[in-house]
């Protein structure tokens, strides 16, 4: 039988993250649309302003954004044995944007209150989630909780669309609009380093702990048999997964389809083996969002709302994935 394909190593997807980073400074509609010159940082002051205070900041946390997403889409995934859960699934997504249209209507829209709101109301989506799974009688612990986030994530959603009907049509609404198609606009140095310590221990986490992913992802009953809690390592690596989501969410706004696209090509190209799929998934995620983000700001005049452009290209790459078949040994 031959090997399976291996994909490409993990340095090279890492090279290529950093030479798409590098590029990508310098990518923008100032002084000319579609690119600065290198040589003119040194001469410019304002230019040198705009990258260090505005383009680095947010290529940050673009990468984190991507990382965060793809980890804890393929985590998920593995851990319901589905694939077609992605980071949002246990109300953690809705329940952010819940808290955001809370900030924007009642509270004035403050950045900061936004952002904090949208990380509390995404862990009680998940906490919600939580506690309804284990009132449900029907079906076994993994279905209860998917259908439980289902609830919850239409209970949010509700929500939402009650808060646009009263807010201000001339401010609150489009705001509230602008937020939940996504952006990473007006990022700042501040808001990346309030991302940094939550979201970077919960990666460690996932990563060091990655190698049970599949384990987990075997029926209870075998997993149990090989000696793994399974409800304490689901929950702890669902936590780990929902923090930072939460976190990053709370940013940027509702960012789709990269949680759910880039651990079906991660496991195309590295196999299913997380202990290789989960960091490859990370560093395609994060190349996919600072890309995405590249053609956003570049592409016209008035930014295009990440979300918008997230979707374009993972919904497009999801069709390719699901209509070409994958690559298997042969006798």
């Amino acid at each position: 039988m031959s090997a399976p394909r291996q994909g490409p190593p993990l340095l090279l997807l890492g090279l290529g993250l950093a030479a798409l980073f590098a590029l990508s400074v310098f990518v923008g509609r100032y002084p000319a649309p579609f690119f600065m010159p290198p040589s003119l940082l040194g001469q410019d002051e304002i230019a040198w302003r705009l990258v260090v205070a505005l383009r680095l900041p947010r290529l940050v946390a673009a990468v984190v954004l991507g990382a965060t997403l793809a980890a804890a889409g393929l985590t998920m995934q593995m851990v319901f044995r589905n694939p077609l859960v992605e980071p949002g699934f246990l109300g953690v997504s809705q329940g952010a944007a819940f808290g955001a249209a809370i900030g924007i209507v009642a509270l004035g829209g403050r950045p900061a209150v936004v952002q904090a709101l949208a990380a509390a109301c995404a862990f009680a989506g998940l906490g919600l989630t939580w506690l309804l799974a284990r009132a449900f009688r029907f079906g076994g612990s993994t279905l209860r909780l998917v259908l439980a986030g289902i609830a919850v994530s239409a209970l949010f959603s509700s929500g939402v669309g009650l808060l646009k009907l009263v807010a201000d049509p001339l401010r609150q609404l489009p705001e509230i609009t602008f937020w939940l198609l996504g952006g990473l606009f007006g990022i700042g140095w501040k808001q990346v380093l309030g991302l940094l310590p939550v979201v970077v221990p919960a990666l460690a986490g996932i990563l060091l702990l990655r190698w049970r992913l599949n384990v987990l992802s075997l029926a209870d009953e075998t997993a149990f048999a090989l000696g793994v809690a399974v409800r304490r390592e689901r929950a702890l690596l669902l936590l780990l997964s929902v923090a930072a989501t939460a976190a990053v969410v709370s940013v940027s706004g509702m960012v789709g389809w990269v949680g759910l696209i880039t651990p079906h090509v991660a496991r195309r190209l590295h196999g299913a083996d997380a202990r290789r799929a989960l960091p490859g998934a990370m560093l395609l995620g994060a190349i996919v969002v600072v890309a995405c983000d590249d053609l956003a700001r570049t592409l016209v005049a008035a930014e295009i709302p990440l979300g918008i452009v997230t979707s374009l290209v993972g919904a497009a790459a999801f069709a390719v994935v699901m209509i070409r078949p994958s690559v298997r040994g042969r006798a």
